[in-house]
């Protein structure tokens, strides 16, 4: 029943109800032509104190509310936000300038859509409907199978044999890299049996939804050491004025290549776009130790760059993934990309008062050119997203 049930989950309808009739909706990845990224010049900088102390909830965000006022970013403005740091494993820090290219007129509007007028708040909403996956058929097999899990805490996702996208604010609080990212590892899924290694001490008054309760497998982690950091300086304090989410990405590379089939990268469709208006991600929540938990749900706003939704999520899960299932243009296959990474409960502008949502950050054109770039270490292979 369990596997019937989580395969139910993983399938997207493509028919939605209109005036009590079912019409098919258009749920295709559309292929556009992205902006470049160039890099310009490169500096090499202090290394980083690595003194921070992490703060996965955030405060005095500007978020979509906030959004609306702002006014449209120049080309150098932008340009300013998409330079980057790079921190590579001996501690070495240098700054790198960017140019953008291609730039449509329209692609940094700070657009809204608001779905309903009454957002819920909390990381847990009403009844906990996040599933546990112990079943090593899915835990170690694609989509679940991409997920990881950073030293520092949080989530993340592979999206290249050696590279790694999560939240910038597991590595960076705005100001200075955190403690413990100078020796950042990235610890891939993989299954022992109970019994083998050593035994993990249990939970009490957790809740658990199993998926599979008869397979004794769980998730235990194979390390890698980073090689290098990567993160725009949109999230650094003072460049936008205050921490902004628009900017809370990094990508890892791995000082080794790993084997496991890793998710392709996606530009963000509209909530419209979304069949059922509907996200998905797994990630490594804190209370659930040891634990890979898969979660699905409704998106209630967005801007150009933000999403507010509804995904039942502790601190752990921060970094992960956010992902869609959609048509390839003109076949008939259906395939999963990320278009989004999860930022976590963050505290909000909201009209001068402070109010509490679970954000992820939109991979817009901007973004996709950027993260592309960090992946390919060039734009050739970024050319369409």
């Amino acid at each position: 029943m369990g596997h019937i049930l989580l395969l139910l989950m993983l399938s997207i309808p493509i028919l939605c109800l209109t005036d009590g009739a079912e019409t098919e909706q258009d749920f295709t990845w559309h292929l556009k032509k992205v902006p470049q990224i160039v890099s310009e010049r490169t500096f090499f900088l202090d290394s980083p104190k690595f003194e921070a102390k992490a703060k996965l909830e955030l405060s005095n965000v500007c978020g979509i509310e906030c959004q609306r006022r702002l006014p449209v970013p120049s080309l150098s403005d932008l340009k300013e936000f998409l330079s980057y740091e790079t921190v590579f494993e001996n501690g070495t820090r240098t700054l790198t300038h960017v140019n953008v290219l291609g730039l449509a007129v329209d692609a940094a509007k700070n657009t809204t859509t608001t779905r309903t007028s009454s957002r819920r708040k909390r990381q847990i909403y009403g009844t906990d409907s996040r599933f546990s996956i112990f079943d090593k058929r899915f835990m170690t097999n694609f989509p679940f199978s991409t997920a990881v899990k950073i030293s520092t805490g949080c989530s993340g996702i592979l999206v290249s044999p050696k590279h790694v996208l999560t939240a910038a604010h597991c590595i960076h609080n705005g100001k200075d890299y955190i403690k413990g990212s100078k020796k950042l590892r990235v610890g891939l899924l993989k299954t022992r049996s109970k019994g083998e290694g050593k035994k993990r001490r249990g939970q009490r008054g957790k809740r658990e939804v199993s998926v599979a309760r008869h397979h004794s497998d769980k998730p235990s982690f194979q390390w890698t050491r980073v090689k290098s950091t990567q993160i725009p300086k949109g999230w650094f304090e003072g460049v936008t004025g205050d921490v902004s989410l628009d900017y809370d990405y990094a990508v890892l590379e791995l000082k080794r290549p790993h084997k496991k089939k890793y998710m392709e990268l996606g530009i963000s469709p509209t909530i419209r776009k979304m069949p059922g208006s509907m996200i998905h991600f797994s990630g490594f929540d804190d209370d659930r130790s040891g634990q890979l938990v898969y979660r699905f749900c409704s998106v209630s706003d967005e801007s150009s760059d933000l999403f507010y939704q509804y995904c039942d999520a502790e601190s752990g899960s921060i970094g992960s993934g956010v992902y869609l299932r959609l048509k390839e243009p003109n076949k008939k296959k259906w395939k999963r990309k990320i278009i989004a990474i999860y930022s976590g409960h963050q505290w909000m502008d909201v009209n001068g008062v402070q109010q509490d949502y679970n954000v992820a950050v939109r991979i817009t054109p901007l973004k996709y050119a950027q993260i592309c770039f960090w992946i390919h270490g060039n734009d050739e292979n970024c050319t369409q997203g």
